[in-house]
């Protein structure tokens, strides 16, 4: 039967759509629709429905906008509330997709009005199960994103333990289980690199899935090593709730072409406006607008955009790679962020050729500072606290102030000081220079490569311990 996982690598993310039959269904879009519509035109199938797992916090849904334009009913769960139209599933209601049948399978714990849709085939055999964000290869869904005043942490887990137990482990090993996300996502502790697996694996694998662990056990283990969510989740649970800005007009108002003196007047006219700089990082270095963020668009840009800054309606003005300005607001609407107000027209090079002015930043290689390091200086470890408990610089002057956390952190940093700021590979110490640098930090030196070569160079590094979280 045709089914396609429509994965998103910068996210994590999988949405899919499953069609017989002339019908076609849609679970967990990304905001963009027009690779669905392209999808169910291409096959000549009709959109009934569209079905969402939970109200995602790490990535803003097109649910609303793909309904608008064809026609298909929105579902959730039961418990759901929001602002649209939509039919809320009664636990094992079922839903036909020609010859195929989607049950709703309300599995709360991650979020309570969290369900699973268990996929059956036209012989009636049970298929695939889409868990969103209840169960994960190789882990479960966090269970603090929908903590409220009359459920803890604890009543959540309690509620995931029950949901994984009495409605997923319950069905044949060989349904193959669909997750929301795989690893790199900030929604589960310790994801698998794989994207679908056998029930029956996850059994034999899944710490979460093991069959003699206690509700107690359980609920410890998923609560041990969490972190505080990124700042931006729970924005975006609240525009997965409401009816947002239609993903065509974000591209409309922020993919416009600014010259270079209309771009500097956008910058000091308006309030709260963000340059952000989406070049690679040993591009960005070499020459900048001043006061710019750096977020290579090449990595986990919007996850790491979402995470560090705090205002999601700010107005942002874009540096990018010629043709990628498209790209760049795209990714940023995946994440909340609809307020891209145009790019400087002709990157970098326009803004020189207008004779303004450039910064730049130190970027130093392991060997030098392995020299530095013969001397007092400041070492700055901006990667995750697991990260630097697993494995560190052994000097007595290196801190962990991870890049999660720059805007907490900010008040740690003395102006008259120098800061060596490393990461793992050179993404987020670039992005946490750049930031403290427009916050005038300004003796901040870059170690590029990261830890990676940190390793190789022969700085000396404490003794690896095997981190038991990737949060």
């Amino acid at each position: 039967m045709p089914i396609e996982q429509i994965y998103t690598g910068c996210l994590a993310e999988a949405a899919y759509y499953i069609h017989s039959n002339g019908e076609a269904a849609i679970i967990d879009p990304l905001r963009e629709t027009t690779p669905y519509v392209t999808r169910a035109a291409d096959d000549g199938v009709k959109i009934k429905y569209i079905f969402l797992t939970h109200f995602h916090a790490d990535f803003v849904s097109g649910h609303v906008d793909l309904a608008r334009k064809t026609g298909a009913t929105i579902v959730y769960g039961p418990n759901a509330e929001a602002a649209f139209d939509f039919h809320s599933a009664k636990d094992n209601e079922e839903f036909k997709i020609g010859d195929l049948t989607i049950k709703a399978l309300h599995t709360p714990g991650h979020t309570m009005e969290s369900t699973t849709y268990l996929l059956i085939d036209e012989n009636g055999k049970q298929h695939s199960i889409y868990t969103g964000d209840t169960l994960f290869i190789g882990d479960v869904g966090r269970p603090d994103l929908a903590v409220k005043t009359h459920l803890s942490q604890e009543d959540l887990a309690g509620h995931l333990y029950d949901s994984l137990r009495n409605k997923i482990m319950v069905l044949p090993d060989d349904v193959i289980v669909y997750p929301g996300h795989g690893a790199g996502s900030a929604c589960g502790k310790n994801m698998s690199e794989d994207t679908y697996d056998t029930l029956g694996h996850q059994k034999e694998t899944n710490y979460a899935l093991r069959a003699d662990m206690s509700k107690k056990e359980f609920i410890q283990e998923v609560l041990t090593g969490l972190v505080q969510p990124p700042q931006y989740f729970p924005k975006n649970v609240m525009m997965n709730k409401g009816i947002n800005t239609s993903y065509s007009d974000i591209i409309a108002h922020g993919v416009r072409p600014h010259p270079a003196p209309e771009f500097k007047q956008l910058m000091e006219n308006t309030e709260e406006v963000i340059v952000l700089d989406t070049r690679h990082e040993q591009t960005f270095k070499d020459a900048f607008i001043p006061g710019s963020y750096n977020f290579n668009i090449d990595d986990n840009f919007a996850p790491w955009v979402g995470a560090v800054i705090e205002n999601i309606e700010a107005p942002i003005l874009i540096v990018a790679d010629d043709g990628r300005e498209e790209e760049v607001v795209t990714r940023l609407a995946r994440v909340g962020y609809d307020n891209s107000i145009g790019y400087l027209q002709g990157g970098i090079e326009a803004w020189e050729d207008a004779g303004y002015e450039t910064d730049s930043i130190v970027s130093i290689t392991p060997d030098e500072l392995k020299v530095k390091m013969m001397g007092k200086i400041n070492i700055v470890d901006v990667r995750k606290k697991s990260e630097f408990d697993s494995e560190h610089v052994d000097y007595a002057g290196v801190v962990n102030r991870p890049l999660d956390f720059i805007n907490k952190n900010m008040k740690e940093y003395d102006k008259n000081q120098e800061y060596y700021f490393h990461c793992v590979g050179g993404y987020r110490s670039m992005i946490t220079a750049s930031i403290l640098k427009a916050h005038g930090i300004k003796n901040v030196i870059d170690v590029k490569g990261g830890f990676r070569d940190i390793k190789e160079s022969g700085v000396p590094v404490t003794e690896y311990v095997c981190p038991t979280t990737l949060l």
